[in-house]
């Protein structure tokens, strides 16, 4: 009877270590993405100066390109209270419930001042009707050696900033902001 009583005191031990679960496994992040969304700079300058400015949207994030005639710029993007343009520090003003700050470590002039860049509108650089994150991405100026883009979004989410070369000779910075955290 004794070993009756041992042998399914055993085997109930068991099963209740069987059932009663582990530790809980870390819930991953939206996407698997793991970028934050404190500032993110690099420090070099380029002389390449800016041409052009696109957008693209994709499955987890909203992404921002600045394209530049020359070698891979520095940059510092972080989230502001509001975006202010280059030179004068007027207010851009800015559609959505957070406002990056892109400024590009490159003019968007040449060596004679003569704009290389010059958006039609410059308050939607990008049309981003129907994007997940972007609100809006506006003109904030190029002035001593930088320039500076405005880029209005839903909230206040993760982010991640590279630089790419090419095409050609050429090179871009890349902002990307996640839909969700």
């Amino acid at each position: 009877m004794r070993r009756i009583f041992l042998l399914f005191t055993s085997v109930a031990t068991l099963v209740g270590l069987w059932i009663i679960p582990g530790p809980a496994a870390a819930t991953p992040s939206y996407c698997g993405l793991v970028w934050g969304s404190l500032d993110k700079a690099s420090p070099p300058m380029s002389t390449g100066p800016v041409n052009g400015v696109r957008s693209g949207r994709h499955e987890c994030f909203d992404r921002l390109v600045i394209d530049l005639a020359g070698s891979a710029p520095g940059y510092h993007v972080g989230y502001v209270d509001r975006v202010t343009m280059d030179g004068s520090g007027t207010p851009v003003p800015l559609r959505g419930g957070a406002f990056l700050a892109v400024v590009v470590h490159a003019p968007a002039y040449n060596e004679a001042g003569q704009p290389t860049y010059q958006p039609q509108n410059r308050n939607e650089l990008v049309n981003a009707a129907g994007y997940q994150t972007f609100r809006q991405v506006a003109w904030a100026g190029s002035f001593e050696g930088q320039t500076t883009v405005g880029l209005g979004v839903r909230a206040r989410l993760p982010m991640r900033v590279f630089t790419l070369d090419g095409p050609g000779s050429g090179a871009r910075v890349v902002v990307d902001v996640a839909h969700f955290w």
